[in-house]
């Protein structure tokens, strides 16, 4: 088998994906098949965090449109990406794969503390490390949250899964001619306003030249694919 070509990587999934055809909440069947995905990724020897987002349970912008206040509303937010961190944790354990859940926010009856220094010594230990509760802070997507957490990490790459193939110039489930992006710049995600990860996210990623992967998670085998080294999806790097 070839060889990965990463030692550490942080995989964001959005709370979407764990929703299946449901189209709300979580799927057992898609949980079941995503951690099944992730146990054959840490199987290879690479270390697998997490971020993990809650747009199938709830999601803060959409509600502070409808009036709730924002701040609250991202706190809502918050706490439905960590109900999936533990939905997560508990289809890994299940299959044999040891897990560590930390949250930005404070729940020691369920989670620990977010802890840089711990988090790499879980991972170093072989352990999934799922980050919850994005940054900690409202006004900051889990896109923040994985640029940020990728660099504190030290991981070489964030891999974004996310329903379809990759980037492209308009969103390809409305718009049947939209062309994919085999790779880009930074600067061009900006610039075209691409939806990659929010600006901030990239901007971050681009500050530290921290190459961007996304691609289609729901393709059974993609993850590993993607860890293999094969082309897949839409690469972001400077």
């Amino acid at each position: 088998m070839a060889a990965p070509h990463y030692t550490r990587v942080l995989l964001k999934l959005s709370g979407e994906v764990l929703e299946g055809e449901k189209g709300y909440g979580i799927s057992a069947e898609t949980l079941e098949a995503v951690a099944e995905e992730i146990r054959e990724v840490h199987g290879l020897g690479v270390q697998v965090a997490i971020v993990i987002g809650g747009g199938n349970i709830f999601r803060g912008t959409e509600a502070s449109s409808r009036g709730v206040d924002r701040a609250s509303a991202d706190y809502m937010g918050m706490l439905a990406t960590l109900i999936n961190a533990l939905a997560l944790q508990d289809a890994l354990e299940r299959i044999g794969v040891m897990t560590r859940v930390q949250t930005a926010l404070e729940t020691r009856q369920v989670a620990e503390p977010y802890i840089r220094r711990r988090a790499i010594r879980h991972l170093e230990k072989r352990r999934v490390v799922i980050f919850g509760a994005g940054t900690g802070n409202p006004f900051f997507t889990t896109d923040t949250a994985a640029a940020l957490r990728a660099m504190e990490i030290g991981a070489e790459v964030i891999l974004k899964g996310t329903k379809v193939e990759g980037v492209y110039d308009s969103d390809p489930l409305k718009d049947p001619g939209a062309t994919r992006f085999d790779e880009l710049t930074y600067f061009e995600v900006l610039r075209r306003n691409l939806k990659v990860m929010d600006a901030t996210a990239i901007s971050l990623c681009m500050d530290n030249k921290l190459p961007i992967i996304v691609f289609n998670v729901t393709v059974p085998g993609n993850i590993k694919r993607v860890v293999l080294g094969e082309r897949l999806g839409t690469v972001v790097r400077a």
